[in-house]
C-alpha cells in the first residue's frame, strides 16, 4: 500500500537552491530561482507546502546565491532547517551542491529535489511506496532535446515490468532514451551514505545524476523509474519555462 500523508515512510527533503537562475533575470536580480513566484507562492513555497503537508518534518537545503533571502523566504516554516552552503555555486554543477547536504541527512532516507521544479503533491507517495533504492520520477510521454536530463532503462523482463534504470545523461541518444527525468527522486536509507560519499569524491562540473550513473555501473545502486507522465509538471529555467508553469497552476 502506498503510504499516505499521515504516515510517510520518508520525513526528510533536500532541495537543492544555490544556482544563479541567470535565464530568468532580471527577476532573480535580487533573488534566487526558487523564490520566483508562480501562481501566488514561490517555487520555494510551494515544495515546502505540499511537503509539510505529506508529513516532511526536515529540510536540508543547498544554498549559495542569495543565501540570506532563503533564510528570510523560511523564517517561519515549522520544520527542522539545515542549511548547507555551497560557497562555489557560480563555477560548479549541482553535485557540489548535493554532496554539501550530506552531514545534514545523516545516511537517512530522503526526498530529493532540483529546487526549480514546479510538482504534483501525488508525487510523493508515488515515490515513496517505490521498491527502488532510488526512485526517479520520469515523465515518458515529454518530448525530448538534447538539454533534457535522458534516461535509459532495461528491456522488459517476464513480469512485463521495464522500469530499472541504466543509464542517466543529457548525452544520451534520444531514440534509446525511455524518458525525462524531472529533478525529483526519493533515496533510501541503505544508499544513502553511499551517494554522498560517491558525490563528494566526483568532479565539480558533474550533475548529481553522474553519481547515480557511477554507482549503477558498479553494481552498488539499483534504480528505477516511476512513471510521472500523468502528473503535470515543470522545470523553470527560462521566462517561457515560468508561463508554463503558471498555466499549469491556474487551470
Amino acid at each position: 500500500m502506498s503510504p499516505s500523508p499521515a504516515s510517510p515512510c520518508t520525513t526528510t527533503a533536500v532541495i537543492l537552491v544555490a544556482g544563479v537562475g541567470s535565464r530568468l533575470r532580471p527577476l532573480t536580480d535580487d533573488r534566487p530561482k526558487a523564490l520566483v513566484e508562480v501562481a501566488g507562492e514561490t517555487l520555494l513555497g510551494r515544495a515546502v507546502r505540499l511537503l509539510a503537508g505529506y508529513g516532511i518534518t526536515r529540510l536540508v537545503l543547498a544554498t549559495g546565491y542569495r543565501e540570506e533571502a532563503v533564510r528570510e523566504a523560511l523564517s517561519g516554516v515549522a520544520m527542522e532547517l539545515h542549511f548547507c552552503p555551497n560557497p562555489r555555486y557560480a563555477s560548479t554543477q549541482n553535485v557540489v551542491s548535493f554532496a554539501a547536504c550530506s552531514e545534514a541527512v545523516q545516511e537517512q532516507a530522503f526526498f530529493l529535489f532540483d529546487g526549480d521544479v514546479v510538482f504534483q503533491p501525488e508525487l510523493l507517495p508515488r515515490l515513496d511506496g517505490a521498491p527502488w533504492a532510488l526512485s526517479v520520477g520520469v515523465d515518458a510521454s515529454r518530448r525530448l532535446d538534447e538539454e533534457a536530463m535522458k534516461v535509459q532503462v532495461a528491456p522488459a523482463d517476464e513480469s512485463g515490468e521495464s522500469a530499472r534504470i541504466l543509464a542517466f545523461g543529457k548525452e544520451l541518444a534520444l531514440a534509446g532514451s525511455a524518458g525525462e527525468s524531472m529533478g525529483v527522486a526519493r533515496v533510501a536509507a541503505s544508499v544513502s551514505g553511499a551517494l554522498f560519499r560517491a558525490a563528494q569524491g566526483a568532479p565539480e562540473d558533474w550533475y548529481y545524476e553522474g553519481v547515480f550513473q557511477q554507482l549503477i555501473e558498479a553494481g552498488e545502486l539499483v534504480a528505477g523509474a516511476v512513471d510521472v507522465s500523468d502528473l503535470p509538471w515543470t522545470e523553470v529555467d527560462t521566462l517561457e519555462d515560468l508561463e508554463h508553469a503558471r498555466s499549469l497552476l491556474t487551470r
